[in-house]
């Protein structure tokens, strides 16, 4: 395959992976900032989905001071903002075009259906009337693309590449999300655990799951209360919850293995040792040396990994 078509599939991928990753953290924020907290709660909330993308700078920029409205607006339709679900779903169906031939009918047609019933909505004002409802349909639209690309396409190269943009961008994602929300919570939580604090522990906690879509997956794993360690665990270590590090890595070295060439090797390594520790931790020795710097380790690592992965099978970032 040409190394420029496998570059538009894995970013075609990654952007509507990453538009849905968006809209999930959002939805968690905007459920949590419903529920009875401090201003200075509810701006920590916000802050760290900023901080979750790396898009505090940016923001500051442009609005400075932090408030839900901003936010919002500019992680859903800012133009400016290359991470916005309209700008991530704009780059998604703009990659598609450019290997059209490549793609089932199927395929083109759910991506730019998205992106023109985006806009639609976008105009008519339906992310201001109901923003959990619209968050729900770009993560409706995202399962679909998913489904049809597995559905239709020939499994062949394109759709290795494809899987791969998808669960590179989902570590990184999951990784993010959950040293952002521990971080949140052990500073300011984790202090004196009054059953006020508890209450809202409990429905922290099942925002988060709620946001991978974990809630009712944790329930049938730990039948047990919601637990902080249970909750990292979960989202790092099982490799049967669809959204963690662990089954992520599975994804990516399997779709690795049926693109290998003579100079993937190395690439290969790296995501191998990558899943190989996921697969033999345990959630007591990571946050006894701790969550924050294993994660970010992890980013560096994923990161790392696409960097090769882009050096030996796409087109060259220069």
């Amino acid at each position: 395959m040409l190394s420029r078509t496998a570059d538009h599939l894995f970013w075609m991928s990654r952007y509507t992976e990453r538009a849905e990753n968006t809209a999930r953290m959002l939805d968690v924020n905007y459920q949590t900032s419903l529920l009875p907290q401090s201003d200075a709660v509810a701006l920590v909330g916000w802050q760290g989905l900023l901080s979750i993308s790396e898009l505090l700078p940016a923001y500051s920029k442009e609005h400075g001071e932090i408030n839900a409205h901003d936010v919002m607006d500019f992680m859903v339709k800012d133009e400016s903002n290359p991470s916005s679900i309209l700008s991530c779903l704009g780059a998604a169906r703009e990659n598609a075009r450019a290997v059209r031939g490549t793609l089932t009918t199927e395929v083109w047609e759910t991506i730019n259906q998205t992106w023109l019933e985006l806009n639609r909505m976008l105009r008519a004002g339906d992310f201001e009337r109901d923003p959990a409802q619209f968050f729900e349909w770009v993560k409706f639209r995202s399962h679909l693309s998913r489904g049809v690309t597995v559905g239709t396409m020939l499994m062949d190269e394109a759709l290795y590449f494809m899987r791969l943009g998808t669960f590179l961008e989902r570590a990184d994602n999951t990784a993010r999300l959950v040293d952002v929300k521990f971080h949140a919570v052990q500073s300011d939580f984790f202090g004196v655990a009054n059953e006020k604090d508890q209450e809202y522990d409990f429905y922290h906690w099942s925002a988060i799951l709620r946001s991978v879509s974990g809630f009712e997956v944790y329930r049938k794993v730990y039948r047990d209360v919601i637990k902080p360690e249970r909750v990292a665990e979960l989202l790092i270590l099982r490799p049967d919850m669809p959204r963690s590090l662990h089954a992520s890595l599975n994804e990516v070295v399997n779709n690795l293995a049926m693109v290998a060439n003579d100079a993937s090797g190395e690439t290969h390594r790296r995501a191998g040792k990558l899943r190989a520790e996921l697969k033999y931790g345990r959630i007591d020795e990571i946050l006894a040396t701790g969550l924050h710097a294993y994660l970010t380790q992890f980013l560096d690592r994923v990161n790392d990994l696409g960097a090769h992965l882009s050096r030996e099978f796409l087109v060259s970032a220069g």
